[in-house]
């Protein structure tokens, strides 16, 4: 990751609340100070309900036994007398990406993706782009976002030489191949994607 990055991440864990130490030298650094443990009073019922909805709208999306297992860690911080509140305004807010009649191809490509990008391993597929021409391409995964209720799959093009945005919905025959990636410097800013709905909207009474 980059030294931004860092930093970034530093300073969101010091908002929360949570020491942090530096320090200088060859064998200095930064980390969270020794003595501290994480209590459960650090988060609030509000705390917990936010947790609870967010990973619940993820896992709409992305299926894991990763993302069950926070769950149930987050629900072990949960008061024994508020578990019945909790639940109930956890359920107050779904949020769920996907389609009325769901997209099992998309899913597939999803953990597909999913296990590049853990594993820093290639994916080769073909890409059609926005006049219809096909295209094999073989990448370096680097992210998944979901903007404007599509799923997008950033990484270095090997074909192209450059980085390059994936439109989830182009993509056919994706395969994970078993050849690894040393990763490279990749900026982690906003995805610029045109929103081009607006040339199908139409007014309807």
């Amino acid at each position: 990751v980059t030294p931004r990055t860092i930093y970034r991440d530093v300073e969101a864990i010091s908002q929360a609340g949570i020491p942090i130490v530096a320090q200088p030298g060859v064998h200095g650094g930064i980390s969270i100070m020794e003595e501290y443990k994480i209590a459960k009073k650090l988060f609030t019922v509000s705390d917990i309900t936010a947790l609870l909805i967010g990973l619940g709208s993820i896992h709409s999306s992305l299926s894991g036994e990763e993302i069950l297992h926070a769950m149930a860690k987050v629900k072990g911080l949960i008061p024994p007398e508020q578990v019945r509140n909790i639940e109930l305004k956890s359920n107050q807010i779904a949020v769920d990406h996907t389609p009325w009649l769901g997209d099992k191809k998309l899913r597939v490509n999803l953990e597909e993706i999913r296990m590049a990008l853990k594993e820093n391993r290639f994916v080769r597929f073909q890409y059609s782009d926005q006049g219809g021409k096909k295209s094999q391409r073989k990448i370096e995964p680097y992210r998944l976002v979901l903007k404007y209720s599509n799923w997008y799959l950033q990484g270095y093009c090997t074909t192209r030489e450059d980085f390059r945005t994936f439109r989830l919905s182009r993509i056919s025959g994706l395969e994970l191949l078993e050849e690894t990636f040393e990763p490279r410097e990749f900026d982690y800013g906003p995805l610029e994607v045109s929103n081009r709905t607006e040339k199908k909207k139409i007014p309807v009474k």
